[in-house]
C-alpha cells in the first residue's frame, strides 16, 4: 500500500491545499456577496461564471499541456488562480466577480487535467483504483477543511481571500519540486450529445440534471445561508455538510450498485435526495435539521454522479467509453452553468426557500425520468455482469472520468475471468 502512494504523495498533498483554497473561495463568494449587497440573481450569475470557465478549461487544457508541458501549465494556471483570488477584494462589482470566477474556473479545470494526467501516468491497472480513490478523498477533505478555515477570519475584510490565495500558492511547491513530468495529456474528443443520448438516454438526462444540483449546492449554498440569517460559522458548517455526507454514503451506495439494477439505485437515491431537500425546506428554522438535510442531500449527490457514469458505461461498448466520458463531463458542465441561474432567479422571486425547492424538483425529475426509462428498456446488463463502481467526484475532468471507466472495465474483466 505504501509503495502505491510513494510516487504521488506530493501531488495528493498539493491537491489538498488547492482544494482548501478553492473551497474557501466558493463559500466566501456567498458570504462577501451578501455583505456587499449583491442580490441572489447577481450571485447566481457569478456562480455560473465558474462553471463556464471550468468547462472551457477542460476542453483547452490538454492542448496547452501538449504545447508547453505539464510544469509550465501547472505553474501558470496556479499563478493566475492565486492572483484572481486576491483580486476579488479589489472590485466589488458583480460583472468583475463574474469575470474573475470564469478565470478561476478555467485555471482550476486546467489544474485538474494536469494533476489527473500525472496520476493516470503514475498508475497501473492494479493501482489505478486505489490512486483515484485517494485523489477523490483528498479533494473532498480539502473542501470540508476549507470551511473550518473560514472561521479564522472576517469575510468583510480581505484576509480570507488572501489566505485562500496563499494556500493555492503553497500547494505548488511540493508538486513542482517532486513530481516528474509525464507525457502530454491525451483526452479523447467528446462524443456528440445526440449520439450519447441514443446510447444512454438516462445517463445523458440524469447527468445534465445532476449538474444543476451540484452547482446549486456548491455555489448557492452560502448565498442561501446568508439570506436566512445564519452566522458565518453556521454557513461554513452548512457548506461542509453538503460535502461531508458523500464520505459516508459513497461506499454503501456503490456496494449496492454492483449488486442491484443500477437504475433502481439511481431512482431510490434521487428520490431520497428530493425527500432530504424537503426536510431542509420544512426545517429551515431548526439549525440541527438544516445541517442534517445538507449532510443527506449533499451526501447523495456525489454517489449519484458516479452511479450515472457507471450505468452509462454499462450501456455502451468499451470502444465508445472514452468519448462518452468527455460527453458526460460536457453535459454535466452545461447543467452546472444553468443550475445556479435557475436557483438564483427563483430565490430572488420566491425567497431563500427556493434553494431547497429547486433542488427537490431536480432530484425528483431524475427519479421520475429514471422510472420512465425503466419501462422503456430492460437493464443493459445483469447486475452481476456490470462494471465495478468507482466513486468519481463531479469536479473530475474528462481524463479522470475516462481513467475511472477504464479501471471499472478492467475490474469487470478480472472478475469474469476469475
Amino acid at each position: 500500500m505504501t509503495n502505491v502512494y510513494a510516487g504521488i504523495w506530493a501531488l495528493l498533498v498539493g491537491i489538498t491545499f488547492i482544494m482548501l483554497g478553492n473551497g474557501m473561495h466558493f463559500t466566501l463568494i456567498g458570504l462577501r456577496g451578501g455583505i456587499e449587497g449583491f442580490s441572489a440573481a447577481e450571485l447566481a450569475v457569478v456562480t455560473s461564471g465558474y462553471f463556464v470557465g471550468f468547462l472551457s478549461g477542460a476542453r483547452l487544457a490538454p492542448e496547452l499541456i501538449r504545447r508547453v508541458g505539464h510544469v509550465r501549465v501547472f505553474a501558470a494556471l496556479g499563478s493566475f488562480m492565486s492572483a484572481g483570488l486576491i483580486a476579488f477584494t479589489l472590485v466589488a462589482e458583480p460583472w468583475a466577480w463574474t469575470i474573475l470566477r470564469i478565470i478561476v474556473g478555467f485555471c482550476m479545470s486546467g489544474i485538474y487535467v494536469t494533476a489527473e494526467s500525472w496520476l493516470n501516468a503514475s498508475a497501473t491497472n492494479e493501482t489505478r483504483g486505489k490512486i483515484l480513490s485517494a485523489y477523490m478523498v483528498c479533494q473532498t477533505l480539502g473542501i470540508i477543511g476549507a470551511q473550518g478555515l473560514l472561521t479564522f477570519g472576517d469575510a468583510a475584510t480581505a484576509s480570507l481571500f488572501i489566505g485562500a490565495s496563499i494556500l493555492v500558492s503553497i500547494s505548488f511547491g511540493p508538486i513542482l519540486l517532486s513530481v516528474t513530468p509525464t507525457p502530454a495529456a491525451e483526452v479523447t474528443r467528446p462524443m456528440a450529445l445526440r449520439a450519447l443520448f441514443r446510447g444512454s438516454p438516462l445517463g445523458t438526462v440524469g447527468i445534465f440534471l445532476l449538474g444543476t444540483v451540484y452547482a446549486t449546492q456548491s455555489g448557492m449554498g452560502a448565498v442561501y445561508g446568508s439570506q436566512i440569517g445564519l452566522t458565518a460559522e453556521q454557513i461554513a458548517l452548512f457548506v461542509a455538510m453538503l460535502f461531508a455526507g458523500a464520505l459516508v454514503l459513497q461506499f454503501p451506495i456503490g456496494w449496492l450498485s454492483d449488486r442491484v439494477d443500477r437504475r433502481l439505485i439511481i431512482l431510490i437515491t434521487a428520490s431520497f435526495g428530493a425527500a432530504f431537500c424537503g426536510l431542509g425546506l420544512v426545517g429551515e428554522a431548526n439549525v440541527t435539521l438544516l445541517m442534517a438535510a445538507a449532510f443527506l442531500a449533499g451526501g447523495v449527490t456525489t454517489p449519484l454522479y458516479a452511479l450515472i457514469l457507471a450505468y452509462t458505461n454499462d450501456a455502451l461498448p468499451p470502444e465508445d467509453m472514452p468519448a462518452a466520458s468527455g460527453g458526460m463531463v460536457l453535459t454535466f458542465g452545461i447543467g452546472a452553468i444553468l443550475g445556479p441561474l435557475l436557483a438564483g432567479w427563483a430565490m430572488q422571486a420566491l425567497g431563500a426557500g427556493a434553494f431547497w425547492g429547486v433542488l427537490a424538483m431536480t432530484f425528483a425529475s431524475i427519479a421520475l425520468y429514471c422510472g420512465y426509462r425503466m419501462t422503456q428498456r430492460t437493464a443493459p446488463v445483469a447486475p452481476e455482469d456490470t462494471e465495478s463502481y468507482l466513486g468519481v467526484l463531479p469536479t473530475a475532468s474528462p481524463l479522470a472520468v475516462e481513467a475511472a471507466g477504464a479501471w471499472s472495465a478492467d475490474q469487470a474483466e478480472d472478475d469474469f475471468a476469475s
